[in-house]
């Protein structure tokens, strides 16, 4: 069980890869079940728990771990979690990162961190925190990777130690002015990247590009969708009016985007200005100017916001689409499109898991709405997570 040799004139006993403050923690646990663990201990404790196979003192140390869980720690804690192999104690970490994204990647520990939990951080969805703030973080990281490996800090060797983490970044998530400002100057991206994300940003229909381009939603649970009319009809015309339908819910939900009704001429691409407004205040709470592609059916096409807006229970909000068609197709304003009818002024979403129901009430937005009402019109479809 020991390692090293006992002096016949001693007891003293060599353990080379144990702290003496932790092995004394486990033989006091073993003894006197007294448990001694303190933040400059614990996890040398939790080691030699696990390495003398001690799972008692194991879970004490796990739980004391869990109780002082914080943003300034969650990454140091995940790196140790997952050294340990401490599934839950990872995955609390996780959670606590996506809460608190900007306060844990701005702590000390987040430069210190691996590769392998770097890029198990960056395949999330749930990360609450803008993408240009989140490349700035990783660059930071790998000026501390490049100093650990002593290798010169240039942008080509930043690029070597992000290794496989730098195609997690989703850079078409982040606004054209932050790209530019940013990461297209960086000197990480190579030329050809740089110039397919300018493409990606700013033409349509928009060519691949080799980054995701998933909004990250700093949300639980499964996407949920409503549609409120129960009939689709042909010919719905543009003239540079934006469609709007006001609404409320009955609890506090967060919008990811909407579905829109395209083409009756065929496979078509629309430039979009999608805004959700504060009807009271007339305030714009989220917006994104892009595009979709249709294929002349009577289905709605997903267009979604760059970052989940937060609709609070019981307040009127204006969901408001300007569609035009891309320059080159049909005419300016055209061409026109599906829309719907038999419009339902309440509509019920209940989970199929939970049971629990999402109400919204649908009503009409007075002004210049393109003809768009609570029976008919566009803006048929609401995404949204509870």
């Amino acid at each position: 069980m020991f390692n090293g040799g006992m002096a016949t004139t001693s007891t003293e006993i060599e353990l080379p890869d144990v702290e003496p403050a932790a092995f004394l923690a486990l033989l006091k646990f073993l003894y006197s079940d007294e448990v001694q663990i303190g933040p400059e201990t614990v996890m040398t404790t939790l080691y030699t728990a696990k390495k003398y196979a001690v799972p008692a003192l194991e879970a004490h140390c796990v739980e004391f771990l869990k109780k002082n869980l914080r943003a300034d720690n969650a990454f140091m804690l995940l790196t140790q979690a997952r050294l340990f192999d401490e599934p839950q104690l990872a995955s609390l970490c996780l959670e606590n990162i996506d809460k608190n994204t900007a306060d844990a990647i701005t702590a000390e520990g987040f430069t210190d961190i691996d590769l392998d939990t770097l890029v198990a951080v960056l395949e999330r969805d749930t990360l609450g925190i803008r993408e240009v703030r989140l490349f700035n973080a990783v660059v930071r990281w790998s000026e501390a990777e490049c100093q650990r490996q002593q290798l010169q800090v240039t942008p080509e060797n930043r690029r070597k130690v992000l290794g496989k983490a730098l195609g997690l970044i989703r850079f078409p998530l982040m606004t054209i002015e932050e790209f530019a400002a940013g990461p297209a100057q960086s000197g990480i991206l190579v030329d050809r990247e740089v110039v397919s994300l300018f493409l990606h940003f700013t033409v349509n229909p928009k060519p691949r590009v080799e980054f995701i381009d998933r909004p990250r939603c700093c949300l639980r649970g499964k996407e949920c969708s409503i549609n409120r009319f129960q009939q689709v009809e042909s010919r719905w015309g543009y003239s540079g009016t934006s469609d709007r339908i006001r609404f409320s819910v009955n609890k506090r939900i967060f919008v990811v985007g909407f579905g829109l009704y395209g083409s009756i001429h065929g496979p078509t691409d629309y430039q979009v200005n999608i805004q959700i407004i504060h009807t009271d205040s007339n305030t714009v709470l989220g917006q994104n100017d892009t595009g979709f592609s249709c294929d002349g059916s009577a289905s709605t096409f997903r267009v979604m916001f760059k970052e989940p807006v937060e609709v609070l229970p019981n307040v009127n909000y204006t969901a408001c689409a300007t569609l035009k068609v891309w320059p080159g197709q049909h005419s300016p304003e055209g061409p026109d499109s599906h829309y719907g009818t038999k419009g339902l002024r309440k509509v019920t979403h209940e989970s199929p898991t939970t049971g629990a129901k999402t109400c919204f009430t649908f009503c009409y937005a007075a002004g210049n709405n393109n003809g768009t009402s609570v029976e008919d019109g566009q803006i048929p479809e609401l995404i949204f997570y509870t």
